[in-house]
């Protein structure tokens, strides 16, 4: 059989994991995108830049930092195990919350340009008809928002659905709970076993490519719309 019924749990684990951290992502991402695009206070700028720390520091490097923050020792680690929650590190709630740090400038991002695109105007006639703010926003920012929400969410999938080094150091390697396929696909190639190594890799790319096909495809939409 070319897959073990090891992949087939990191598969699982890994649907899992990407459609949890997904979820959280939108719910947190949403309200710091549209800050982002509407503030003009100094602060944007460095809230911008540690959201977008991800993109440019290196995976092992967030993976330690996360590590020792929700470790024993750790501010975050001190504070789930005062609430009785115990220990993140090695468990599948620190790989979300290490998917959902890694992965959040691929959400918010594009929602931030997706209600920058919006402008001022749509917003300004929807307080002329005394809609409240939240109102505005769930009727009116939300609806002409919406290729924004489908970009975002399909990055936030995609990419904790290929992350290695983040997983690897928060959730190392404890089969049916914290490997990920990206973590199988390595320990395959360790152990020489190459044929189920090229399964789960060749997944990956197909993966990918129906990933990258999704995006056009909604991109396409959205100009046939405008």
């Amino acid at each position: 059989m070319p897959l073990t019924q090891e992949d087939f749990q990191a598969i699982r684990l890994t649907l899992e994991l990407a459609a949890l951290s997904t979820a959280i992502l939108l719910l947190i991402g949403t309200p710091i995108a549209w800050w982002l695009a509407r503030t003009r206070s100094w602060l944007k700028g460095p809230l911008g830049a540690v959201v977008a720390l991800p993109l440019v520091l290196p995976p092992t490097v967030i993976g330690f930092y996360l590590l020792i923050t929700l470790g024993p020792n750790g501010a975050i680690g001190q504070l789930t195990e005062s609430l009785g929650l115990g220990r993140l590190p090695f468990t599948f709630a620190g790989l979300v919350v290490g998917s959902v740090f890694y992965s959040l400038p691929f959400v918010v991002q594009p929602l931030q340009n997706a209600f920058e695109a919006i402008g001022s105007k749509p917003l300004e006639a929807a307080a002329t008809l005394r809609a409240s703010p939240l109102d505005t926003f769930f009727s009116v920012v939300l609806p002409l928002a919406r290729p924004g929400f489908i970009t975002a969410s399909i990055l936030g999938f995609a990419h904790t659905v290929g992350e290695f080094g983040v997983v690897l150091m928060i959730g190392g390697n404890i089969p049916g709970k914290t490997r990920v396929v990206s973590v199988q696909i390595f320990d395959h190639v360790e152990a020489m076993e190459y044929a189920q190594a090229h399964w789960l890799a060749g997944g990956m790319v197909v993966f990918s490519f129906l990933v990258l096909l999704a995006l056009h495809a909604s991109r396409r939409s959205r100009s046939a719309w405008a």
